[in-house]
């Protein structure tokens, strides 16, 4: 009779001495009723008639659990006492996938404003995101993407994107601050390549067009009141994930680079620029509870002296509390910091509350590095939030922070979003 039993970690190390390197037989799944085997057999590096390697194996839970079908992972090696060999089973814990999203703003005339989407992040249970939404913020915008990372197989994909994004943007001029409607309208097609399980790739390409057309308050003379004009840019994003992800907690490093070209066909009002920032993002676990977590970005793109400068002041990008696109530079330097610490964790929901600290400099369009330590261009906001969270939905993290301006010249705020803040 065959009696088959679970080795943990040192029982296999001691095997592994004793019998010699043990051979994977089978890799098999259970517990995803959605999402396609095939598809995490793509996901997973340890295959059968491998010698097998614990680290691997190790390896591969964390990358399951970065799959957005997937909440949770662990896993079995099973020896039979006759064979030679063992099975290693993965056990997945699946996350519902389809997800409606609803996030609520004020505009920088204090209108009401709303964004509704709806999100699939597995589609046909073959790990495909498709999505879109809807935006009224004084004017109509709606969106759709599809992104598929195993098109061509299981490290080469796809994504698509279509926006037209319609807003009210302040633009800073010397005598004020004028009102434009600001629309772009865009198409986006990128590659995915997945190197290895910490490194992935993206290029590709947008083509888009952006309309300014003069609102109210103040004017230039400079500075056109009616500007519509094709563009397009060449994108690289390049993303290094080394974070250990156990339901809320997150621990380890991750970075992401970003650069951009824009061509105009306008070069004369729009010349070409270049335009890259990165993200280096620390977690670290204290204790059973808590959670710390860091975010520097670093942007830089051509120094053009533009009142249309690509960096901006905002508090759904980088300073909680600070306000709807309150200025803009073409360098930024950010740092966010907070302490997550859960209040309640049950079966499926947990609540978070966190205190956090953000800070930032930007440069001056035209102007140079000693920006960065212009009294004006610094703010400093501590703050507070709270955190909602549903641990089997993907994503479901409904967040509330209100930051408390400290530097010279600051505001007050609170700020809603789907998702934790960095």
């Amino acid at each position: 009779m065959r009696h088959p039993f679970i080795l943990t970690a040192s029982l296999l190390f001691v095997l592994g001495i004793v019998r010699g390197q043990l051979v994977v037989d089978a890799v098999e799944f259970q517990g995803n009723e959605k999402t396609k085997t095939t598809i995490l057999e793509n996901v997973v590096q340890l295959k059968s008639n491998m010698p097998l390697d614990s680290l691997m194996v190790k390896r591969d839970v964390a990358q399951l659990i970065r799959v957005p079908s997937v909440s949770h992972a662990t896993y079995e090696v099973i020896f039979l006492d006759n064979s030679e060999g063992c099975k290693v089973v993965y056990t997945i814990e699946e996350n519902f996938t389809l997800i409606p999203f609803v996030s609520v703003y004020t505009t920088n005339q204090d209108e009401f404003a709303y964004r509704l989407g709806l999100q699939e992040f597995n589609a046909f249970g073959r790990n495909i995101t498709i999505g879109g939404f809807y935006q009224k913020d004084i004017f109509d915008s709606y969106s759709f993407q599809v992104r598929h990372p195993m098109l061509f197989g299981p490290k080469m994909g796809l994504a698509f994107n279509y926006q037209n994004l319609t807003t009210q943007e302040p633009v800073f001029l010397n005598a004020g601050t004028a009102q434009y409607r600001y629309n772009n309208e865009s198409v986006e097609l990128l590659g995915l390549y997945q190197i290895n399980s910490r490194y992935r790739v993206e290029l590709g390409a947008n083509i888009f067009t952006e309309d300014y057309q003069y609102l109210n308050g103040a004017t230039s003379p400079n500075v056109p009141q009616s500007l519509k004009v094709n563009k397009y840019l060449l994108k690289t994003i390049y993303n290094y994930d080394a974070t250990t992800y156990f339901y809320q907690y997150l621990d380890g490093y991750r970075s992401t680079f970003n650069l951009q070209y824009v061509k105009s066909a306008n070069e004369a009002q729009l010349p070409e620029f270049i335009i890259g920032f990165a993200d280096f993002l620390y977690y670290k676990r204290i204790g059973a509870k808590g959670n710390w977590a860091n975010r520097l970005r670093l942007g830089l793109a051509s120094n053009l002296e533009t009142p249309f400068a690509p960096f901006a002041v905002d508090n759904n990008l980088n300073i909680r509390g600070v306000g709807n696109t309150i200025d803009r530079g073409t360098a930024a330097i950010v740092l966010n910091t907070e302490y997550r610490h859960t209040l309640m964790d049950k079966k499926w929901f947990v609540l978070q509350s966190n205190i956090f600290v953000d800070a930032g400099s930007w440069r001056n369009p035209g102007g140079d590095f000693s920006d960065f330590g212009d009294k004006q261009n610094i703010r400093v906001y501590p703050g507070v939030g709270l955190r909602l969270i549903h641990k089997f939905v993907f994503n479901a993290i409904f967040r509330i922070d209100y930051g408390y301006g400290i530097t010279p010249n600051s505001s007050q705020g609170i700020v809603f979003g789907i998702g934790q803040y960095f």
